[in-house]
């Protein structure tokens, strides 16, 4: 974060905020163009969060009223932010008048709380280097901009709010130009506004939400992935506690999580492969129940619910396949190539901590799982689907079983798992803590 500030996501902003979150509400189709209904809105969005999100509402106003810019620029990317909603010329107002009014606003919820308040001084986000990232992006996207408002000089107006007044109040209304205008973002343009984001300690959200990015093809990358994915994941969504109202409607919502760096449909993908190539193999029925039994220490019971392990798994490949069809009509889904050198090495890993998984059991207070037999599925999986998809699983279940890891075992863990193409985080979040050190 810039000059200090606390990031916007570190003070609990999962989406827009401030003055940008105002627009995009006046913004919304539908929405009543007056100024009292405008002034209630901000008076909502000041009430946030116990009053909490007054703070940033009242010091983007201040920003641009600090600022030396004209009323012309001013009125200009209030315009281009709420998509022409609301123009406070219409009402008799000059858009300075009209910040005071929402700073005013800001205030005085803040005073309900604390009554002394006073507005500290603005600070003003001035970094040179993120600055001129954003003015380079401006820059950038300024003929497709240009050509989706009606708005006169808009780009040169926004340039003028990153460089005369704030650089983050300047990116979030840039961002909020974009989205008000439909315009369409190339794939890596909206990496690096991403990143440029979280130089301002932007949420994710505070750039994907509304944008219109041409994705890429959906595909089985693990780009973009962090932690766990695919079937391993999705088993660790039905541990105990899982609140769905069906088991299928917890897999819909599961194929979602595409994040905020993967095309939509990326998640249903990679979960499609990894459950048809189980399906394909040959495993037994109840070599697929153990697994699914072990990987969610027996969160979604199948076997007491009379449902078999390639009877789950089939309706796990049509939850992604109707998924698919709704979000990426034209990907047509495909196994790709197994890495198939390191089904060896994973083996040993396997054999290496049999032992140990032994003398352990999954739910031994309600129809026990035994360790010994997991790991004889774990096997299949290497052997006769994918040594990926088992390291993964094996994974899964050390984290179930709390076993027990030397830090030289872990270090081959992370090999492994960087010939598999596996995020920074894949191992932090699931075994790191087993490991003991020292």
């Amino acid at each position: 974060m810039t000059q200090e500030r606390p990031a916007y996501y570190e003070l609990g902003y999962g989406t827009d905020f401030g003055l940008t979150a105002l627009t995009e509400r006046l913004g919304l189709p539908g929405s009543d163009a007056g100024p009292a209904a405008a002034l209630a809105c901000a008076e909502e969005i000041a009430d946030g969060s116990e009053g909490e999100e007054a703070v940033e509402l009242g010091e983007d106003a201040r920003r641009l009223l600090a600022s030396e810019l004209p009323e012309r620029t001013l009125r200009t990317v209030w315009l281009a932010s709420t998509g022409n909603a609301f123009d406070p010329a219409d009402h008799g107002m000059t858009c300075r008048a009209w910040l005071e009014r929402i700073s005013e606003v800001s205030t005085a919820r803040l005073r309900r709380s604390k009554r002394s308040y006073t507005p500290p001084p603005v600070r003003p986000v001035r970094d040179v280097g993120p600055c001129q990232a954003v003015v380079a992006e401006l820059r950038a996207t300024a003929p497709a901009l240009s050509g989706a408002s009606v708005l006169p000089d808009l780009v040169d107006a926004l340039e003028g709010v990153v460089t005369g007044a704030d650089g983050d109040l300047g990116m979030r209304l840039f961002l909020r130009a974009l989205k008000a205008h439909v315009v369409p973002v190339p794939y890596e343009q909206y990496q690096r506004l991403l990143a440029l984001g979280r130089r301002f300690g932007f949420p994710p959200g505070a750039v994907h939400d509304g944008l219109h990015i041409i994705w890429p093809q959906v595909g089985t990358s693990r780009e973009g992935v962090s932690g766990d994915f695919g079937l391993s994941q999705l088993a660790r969504l039905f541990t105990a506690g899982w609140h769905h109202r069906t088991p299928r409607a917890a897999v819909a919502r599961a194929v979602t999580y595409d994040g905020y760096e993967r095309p939509p449909g990326s998640e249903a993908a990679i979960l499609w492969e990894d459950t048809r190539r189980m399906l394909d193999s040959g495993l037994s029925d109840d070599t697929v129940t153990v697994l699914w039994l072990a990987a969610t220490n027996r969160g979604y019971n199948i076997d007491e619910f009379g449902v078999g392990g390639r009877e789950w798994l089939e309706q796990v490949v049509d939850v992604c396949e109707e998924h698919l069809t709704a979000v990426a009509p034209a990907y047509l889904p495909a196994l790709s190539a197994i890495v198939t050198d390191t089904g060896d090495a994973v083996l040993r890993e396997i054999r290496d901590m049999a032992p140990l998984a032994a003398g352990k059991a999954i739910s031994p207070a309600f129809l026990l799982l035994e360790g010994a037999a997991v790991m004889g599925a774990l096997e299949q999986v290497v052997t006769r689907v994918d040594p990926d998809l088992g390291f993964r699983l094996f994974l899964r279940t050390l984290e179930v079983l709390q076993l027990p890891l030397t830090e030289e075992r872990y270090a081959r863990y992370e090999a492994l798992g960087s010939r598999f193409q596996y995020g920074e985080d894949h191992l932090l979040f699931s075994i790191d803590h087993l490991v003991q050190r020292g």
